[in-house]
């Protein structure tokens, strides 16, 4: 606050001081004019008096004055005009400005802490106001005394600085000079005054005596004893009343007066008091005013508070001086002493009213003077009114501003802002910050007008746009002044737009090339696809797993996955490798809080590159443009860049690195502007020089923004959960490596929709783009069934005239019609399609001649696809792994990413079982057929215009089976699908030669062809064996395990029981499926497969939608552990021995010549393992019930009614039995029932009857 320097009790007397008008001869004033002062002014130093002075007051009781001052004037001085007044006020505002570097009261209100400035030393003091000891002008006594304060200022104020006042005075001549002082206020002044005051008491006791006496009596008589006062709405204005010099009421004042210049306040309050009453008797009211002003001021500088101090005498002077008298000065001067009585006794609140209540419209300056003190007595309460005391800051300012005080007005926003910043106030925030840019800019503070608009750009401004808008081209403006100052200084900061700096991605590498006609290029990666960790995880384990087959299985220790695109997500805590002639793209995410468009021009990155040459020294130095060092870095700006309001919007900024180094992306660099039209704010014009057109593209300024990327909160240690520590983010800092050769892999005819099992053949390019050959090209893919690129022996089959023009993706020869459906052979190895013993079928090495692809060639190869057994969507993704020739340290391979999106629509069902056949011819008389039952159904729901399916082709392979030929041989060879058909066919199958089977440890299959058309497929060739070998291993690792859960101590033997039920059985139905598109049929060509482990199990071509399992009810308790039973389980027990009856089907027999009909029947045992087996055959009938025997009638075996064997390793036993009959009918001869158990084992089995049906006899009687 405007503290006074002294205390009121001092600063009240020092106020109002005697004052001595000075005549001096022209020799005296010669003198004083020799040290460049008048007589008054060489006084002027040395009028306060250093000791006590004693006097004796009208009752001759001794009076004590202390700290007495006197002023001395000319006798003759011209009252200074109201022009003059009002200038000096000004001036001497002006000059009162807070000192450079001073300390700043530190208040704490609440949540604030305030920085309050002493901006006026003394605001009361400043103010030349007529401090007099009379309230009447025309008063010749106290004449001088009106102007004392303002010519003082005003001589000081006009005194030339460079000359050098009372240089002659010695320090002599000052004792002196005070000696005199002191001995005229002793021996004259005081004397004088005393003098006075004792004549007139006397004169006043005589005359009140006399006249009062009478005069006070006939009042009484007439209108009784009390007057009563009259409100000062009531008295009218008789501020021209004049009494004449001898008036007694004027002789009581002048007491008074004398009096209180003496600090006789006890008789100078009774003086006004008195003197107060006689003037409203008269109405008098300018003098009354006057009384009641100095005699409110008596009250409260009398010793002791014998009375308290009557405000409301204050009150009413005030009312009168400024509503009756219309004097604005005097009520200026009462507001000004009560406001600091006031505050001595802390009454800070009805100061502050009081300063209030005198503001006005008709002087801006003292408006603001007052409104400043009354702010500070707001914050000066005992409980602080923070928000009062800034609105009144912020009132002082404005008019401040308005009396063209610009400093002040600054400053008193300053103080204000502090209550107002992050409040949440966002208007008045911006108003302040408005005003102190536009001051500030006044005065030529260009860091603190820029400081100021920028905090209304970056804040969340709720103003109009046109408002926001006025606001940036100010600040434009304003910024444009401050960087021609300094024109080769550093870029500055920008505060627009906002930059989401962990946003930021940066890509490696170049932009996709988009599709050209039939090629489609590998997606690969580019900043258009968004981020997904799934995704991002499965492409890390898939270069894994390459890398991992490279290195021999193991995965190198100092092995990290290729980034190309680095954003928030990704592991950004290395260095990246960026190489070298490839460009760095660097995605800044942009935000315009504005409720205007920014225009960007000239938008480039600004980086740091330490290139690094043979020698090994590192150059340090920073690029900012293209045309500072093109040859090291290459640098794209964007020459516009629009971001219109309230708009998020990413730049994509490229880097071109020439040379190896280490690369350091710092931020951004443009030119800001705008582009919409010009318009007032808050009523105020744009600043002189702002240009106002709706396209100001010149009104931009260059500077810069940052890009600081905050890493990963650290949580590994103890010490880093208890502290807050960020991890490196490096995404901004590559490295620029050495030349690498760079792939691009091109898809032609890929298609996008599919038949679930169709093949369609498509061809892939590689181009090396780069300067360096590459080696070492694979694939590897989670779905290694969806393609081939050929085995080994696709070269070796001839292409047929016919599978030419119908452009088969299958090897087809034409065979000879044959009235027999019978199996064409031929074997394969897996090892020539990649899928041998312990190889990965997920990793493909891509057969590149030579194994090399040069700089700039490229090689076409052949695609096969298979569309996925599931429908739906599909997406499938590659990944292309490849090396440079020449190894380097950083960088050992590449990538390049591919995602295939298919769509498959439902075609074919398979579904098959094989069961053990009860024939027993073939070759070489050994029983070890089965028969293949195959069902075909078509699903499809005329999806893709197919109209209907043909089988063409059912083949086999396995390593000890194959197809013989078709069972269910009808005369319509073509078997066709329509919508909804099903079809079931049924092969016989038979063992493989022992000479085909000795070469099982070379992985080699046999593949047998059934075909029902006039071509075959060579099954055993590239792409039918590549899917059927891809989808083998597949199924065979689904299916692994399930193995290993089993546990190892399962014995030898049990082990052989299990292999009975065992069958490697594989299955591939090649199919045609006529389309018409677009009215042109297409044929469409696939393939099935079906693999087969377990006789009588069913199994299918695609996975079967399983149900969800019931809910278990819950088990309180712990069960038991049971030990793994390693015994074989019935079904296998079961199918150890095969059974199969031989016997005539019908029988005519001469009952009524022999009662009893003998059947011969023959019972083959055939022992499936290669275990000793004992075979109990029991003949007794088991059913005994009467359905039964209803059913099929009941006969007796004759003879021994159980036999006990031992059969051998695939031993085949044949038992010789006889049934008998009594009477015709059809009898079922299946009652036998057969026992078994391993030799050396204990528990017996009932195996089941292979015989799917009864065996039925027929007995006639003849």
């Amino acid at each position: 606050m405007a503290q006074c320097v002294q205390s009121v009790q001092e600063l009240i007397p020092d106020s109002f001081v005697p004052c001595v008008a000075a005549l001096c001869s022209d020799d005296a004033e010669r003198l004083t004019r020799l040290n460049h002062l008048s007589f008054a002014e060489l006084l002027k130093p040395f009028t306060r008096l250093t000791s006590e002075v004693h006097m004796r007051d009208p009752n001759n009781q001794p009076h004590i004055i202390k700290n007495l001052k006197i002023a001395v004037s000319n006798i003759i001085t011209q009252p200074p005009q109201p022009g003059a007044i009002r200038k000096l006020l000004s001036d001497v505002v002006s000059g009162s400005q807070p000192a450079d570097g001073l300390v700043a009261n530190v208040i704490t209100a609440g949540d604030y802490d305030l920085n309050i400035s002493d901006g006026l030393p003394n605001n009361f003091r400043a103010h030349p106001l007529q401090l007099d000891s009379s309230s009447d002008p025309s008063n010749n006594i106290d004449g001088p005394d009106h102007v004392k304060s303002a010519s003082s200022l005003h001589e000081t104020k006009k005194a030339n600085p460079g000359i050098i006042h009372g240089a002659c005075l010695t320090l002599t001549d000052h004792d002196r000079i005070r000696q005199f002082v002191q001995e005229f206020t002793f021996r004259g002044l005081l004397p004088h005054i005393e003098k006075t005051i004792r004549q007139l008491n006397d004169q006043l006791i005589s005359r009140k005596g006399l006249s009062r006496s009478l005069f006070s009596a006939t009042k009484k008589w007439f209108s009784g004893s009390k007057v009563p006062e009259k409100s000062i709405n009531e008295l009218k204005n008789t501020s021209g009343l004049l009494y004449p010099p001898e008036a007694p009421e004027l002789q009581i004042r002048k007491m008074a007066d004398l009096c209180f210049l003496v600090q006789h306040y006890d008789l100078a309050y009774s003086c006004y008091h008195t003197a107060k009453k006689d003037f409203l008797n008269d109405q008098a009211m300018l003098y009354a005013a006057g009384a009641l002003e100095m005699a409110a001021v008596s009250a409260f500088l009398q010793q002791g508070a014998a009375r308290p101090y009557p405000a409301h005498y204050m009150d009413t002077a005030i009312q009168t001086y400024r509503d009756i008298c219309k004097n604005m000065i005097l009520a200026e001067r009462c507001v000004l002493l009560s406001a600091e009585i006031l505050k001595s006794q802390s009454k800070y609140s009805e100061a502050a009213a009081l300063l209030i209540r005198l503001t006005s419209e008709d002087s801006d300056l003292r408006s603001a003077l007052l409104l400043e003190q009354a702010a500070h007595c707001f914050i000066n309460m005992k409980s602080p009114m923070v928000r009062k005391y800034a609105f009144h800051m912020i009132l002082a300012g404005h008019r401040f501003s308005k009396a063209g005080q610009k400093k002040h007005a600054l400053r008193c926003y300053c103080q204000a802002m502090q209550v107002y910043k992050g409040k949440g106030w966002s208007l008045a925030e911006d108003h302040i910050n408005f005003t102190i840019g536009r001051q500030s800019y006044t005065l030529r503070q260009l860091d603190n007008a820029v400081s100021a608009f920028r905090h209304i750009l970056i804040n969340e401004s709720k103003q109009s746009a046109a408002q926001q808008g006025s606001f940036l081209r100010e600040y434009l403006y304003v910024y444009k002044n401050v960087s021609q100052l300094s024109p080769d200084g550093p870029l500055p900061q920008l505060p627009l737009p906002y930059i989401n700096s962990s946003a930021t991605r940066v890509f490696f590498g170049h932009d996709r090339r988009p599709a050209d006609g039939e090629k489609q290029a590998a997606t690969h990666v580019s900043l258009d696809q968004e981020y997904d960790n799934e995704s991002s995880q499965q492409w890390r384990e898939l270069e894994e797993q390459v890398v991992a087959l490279v290195n021999k299985g193991v995965i190198p220790p100092n092995f990290h996955p290729t980034q190309y695109c680095l954003n928030s997500f990704s592991d950004n805590s290395r260095f990246p490798l960026a190489v070298v002639e490839e460009p760095i793209t660097v995605e800044v995410a942009f935000r315009n809080p504005l409720k205007v468009p920014l225009l960007l021009t000239n938008l480039s990155l600004l980086w740091k590159f330490q290139p690094k040459d043979c020698s090994g020294k590192n150059d340090e130095e920073v690029k900012e443009l293209v045309t500072s060092e093109p040859e090291m870095i290459g640098t794209e700006v964007i020459s516009e860049f629009l971001i219109n309001s309230e708009e998020s919007k990413v730049a994509r900024l490229k880097l071109f690195p020439h040379h190896i180094g280490e690369l350091h992306i710092l931020g951004v660099v443009y030119n800001l502007g705008t582009i919409q039209g010009s318009t007032t704010v808050d009523g105020i014009g744009a600043l002189p020089g702002c240009h106002t057109g709706k396209q100001s593209l010149s009104m931009s300024v260059r500077g810069r923004q940052d890009l600081e990327i905050q890493g990963p909160r650290l949580n590994s240690t103890k010490e880093e959960k208890t502290s807050i520590t960020y991890g490196p983010d490096r995404r901004l800092d590559p490295i620029i490596v050495e030349e690498m050769p760079l792939l691009e892999v091109f898809f032609i005819h890929f298609p996008t929709g599919l038949l679930c099992g169709e093949i369609r053949k498509a061809y892939v390019e590689f181009v090396n783009v780069s300067k360096c050959p590459l080696t070492g090209l694979k694939v590897v893919c989670k779905r290694p069934e969806f393609f081939t690129f050929g085995g080994n022996t696709a070269a070796l089959t001839p292409l047929s005239p016919s599978a030419s023009e119908n452009c088969s993706a299958y090897k087809t020869v034409v065979t000879e019609s044959t009235s027999v459906c019978t199996a064409l052979t031929s074997s394969a190895s897996s090892v020539d399609f990649g899928i041998g013993i312990g190889s990965q079928p997920e990793v493909i090495p891509v057969p590149l001649p030579d194994t090399v692809l040069l700089p700039g060639a490229s090689v076409q190869l052949p695609l096969w696809l298979r569309g996925p057994d599931e429908e739906g969507v599909h997406e499938i993704n590659f990944l292309f792994y490849y090396e440079s020739v020449k190894k380097l340290p950083k960088i050992r391979h590449r990538i390049l990413r591919h995602t295939a999106v298919i769509c498959t629509s439902r075609s074919l069902n398979v579904r098959a079982t094989v069961c053990r056949s009860n024939s027993l011819e073939d070759e070489e008389g050994r029983g070890g057929n089965m028969l293949v039952f195959v069902d075909v159904e078509n699903i499809n729901t005329s999806e893709a215009g197919v109209k209907e399916f043909h089988i063409v082709q059912v083949s086999s392979s396995s390593k000890h089976w194959k197809l013989q030929k078709s069972v269910n041989l009808s005369e319509n060879k073509d078997a066709k699908l329509g919508s909804r058909e099903k079809g079931k066919f049924c092969f016989k199958a038979i063992r493989c030669k022992e000479k085909e089977v000795a070469t099982q440890s070379s992985e080699k299959y046999t593949f047998a062809d059934i075909i029902f058309g006039n071509e075959q497929i060579i099954s055993s060739a590239s792409p039918c064996a590549d899917f059927f070998y891809r989808s083998l291993s597949s199924e065979l690792k689904k299916v692994q395990p399930s193995a290993h859960t089993e546990k190892q101590s399962v014995e030898d033997a049990v082990r052989l029981i299990q292999k009975c039920s065992e069958v490697d059985l594989n299955v591939v139905i090649l199919w045609k499926a006529y389309v018409v598109e677009d009215s042109k049929q297409l044929i469409l060509e696939g393939q099935h497969h079906v693999i087969l482990h377990t006789v009588g199990k069913e199994a299918y071509s695609s996975p079967q939608k399983q149900e969800p399992p019931e809910m278990e009810p819950l088990k309180f308790f712990r069960p038991e552990n049971t030990a793994v039973s390693s015994r074989p389980s019935v079904e296998q027990l079961s199918s150890l021995i095969k059974t199969s009856l031989h016997y005539p089907e019908s029988l005519n027999h001469p009952f009524h010549q022999k009662s009893l009909c003998l059947v011969p029947v023959t019972l083959l045992l055939s022992n499936c393992s290669k275990a000793d087996v004992d075979v109990i055959v029991d003949l007794r009938h088991k059913t005994t019930s009467p359905e039964s025997l209803e059913i099929h009638g009941s006969f007796t075996w004759l003879g021994q009614t159980q036999y006990k064997l031992q059969l051998k390793s695939e031993e085949i036993h044949s038992l010789q039995l006889k049934a008998c009959f009594v009477h015709t009918g059809v009898y079922n001869l299946g009652t036998p029932r057969v026992f078994a158990k391993l030799s050396d084992q204990v528990t017996v089995f009932e195996t089941s009857q292979q015989n799917s049906m009864p065996a039925l006899i027929i007995i006639n009687n003849v």
